[in-house]
């Protein structure tokens, strides 16, 4: 498989659902920390800045991409500690090597700040992909997934509730069935 081929089907599963909602909101999450550095205001910040939008968008579609075909994974859990684990740290690396590529800075509070992002944003990620919501190639509209969005995110806040108030209950199920 020659170069143009990998990068066809590559883009060809371009999650652009993700890619747009990823730049947004990380360069967002950037974009606050860099003001309340050193670098706020300069020109070098707002250089920063523009290389992760534009690095941001073209990557998390990508990523987005190679979370929703792992959901497909024959084993359930590989498929989740991929998209967990795997891509956020493939793709926290990859920023990190692109940022020192282009001779940006690399605060640490910005880099703490994407990290803890992209954390939570991987749970989440799983969370809505496991059902159904910015996936592309299903037949649903962006509009439809944000329709379902005020219900995922309240599941997804809530569940650690749920898995505490079941794993709690759950010895005192068994110990009145005996």
């Amino acid at each position: 498989m020659c170069r143009s081929d990998v990068a066809k089907q590559v883009f060809s599963c371009w999650n652009w659902k993700c890619a747009l909602l990823s730049a947004t909101a990380r360069s967002a999450v950037y974009l606050a920390a860099m003001h309340h550095g050193a670098h706020g205001g300069h020109a070098n910040g707002r250089a920063v800045i523009l290389v992760e939008v534009a690095y941001v968008m073209l990557t998390a579609g990508i990523y987005a991409a190679l979370q929703q075909r792992a959901l497909g994974l024959r084993s359930r859990s590989l498929g989740n500690l991929v998209v967990v684990f795997g891509v956020p740290a493939l793709a926290q690396a990859l920023d990190w090597v692109a940022h020192r590529m282009t001779g940006a800075p690399v605060p640490g509070r910005a880099t703490l700040a994407v990290c803890a992002f992209a954390a939570i944003s991987a749970f989440f990620h799983l969370h809505v992909m496991r059902n159904g919501v910015f996936l592309t190639g299903q037949g649903r509209s962006l509009v439809d997934d944000f329709r379902r969005i005020p219900r995922l995110i309240a599941g997804f806040v809530f569940r650690p509730f749920v898995l505490l108030a079941t794993w709690v209950a759950r010895p005192f199920s068994l110990s009145i069935s005996r």
